[in-house]
């Protein structure tokens, strides 16, 4: 089961929860909040959803996106203010390159099982990409 909600004012950013890959929640919230700065979707000073919104929306308990937020900032990558919601600090979160290729390759995968299923063979694929009309 997939859900999606657009957080971000300036850039959408779009926060999948995937309940059945057997991932916890808050880390799949943590994943994509550091692949959204590091991908730059997401910048020093941004403002994330608060937890209340977020847990709303994507239908789950706030203690797990207060989780998420915490963790990220005992990293130093969030920064709460009292009265004023939780930003992204300066701090650029550190991914570890096996963490990184194995998310691309489970990306892919999905994608490239998509476009099989909807018959599109795999050079109708590459044009489709190398001409950047989708």
């Amino acid at each position: 089961m997939m859900k999606q909600t657009k957080t971000n004012e300036r850039k959408a950013v779009n926060f999948t929860l995937n309940t059945a890959n057997g991932a916890p929640i808050y880390r799949q919230i943590i994943q994509q909040i550091e692949y959204a700065i590091l991908s730059g979707r997401m910048r020093p000073g941004d403002r994330l959803p608060t937890i209340r919104s977020l847990a709303v929306e994507l239908k789950t308990n706030p203690n797990t996106i207060a989780k998420a937020y915490g963790e990220l900032e005992i990293r130093g990558i969030l920064a709460t203010q009292v009265g004023s919601g939780t930003f992204i600090s300066d701090k650029k979160p550190v991914i570890e390159d096996d963490s990184l290729n194995r998310k691309i390759k489970e990306v892919a995968g999905r994608f490239m099982q998509e476009m099989q299923n909807l018959g599109v063979g795999k050079r109708e694929l590459i044009k489709l990409i190398e001409s950047g009309n989708f």
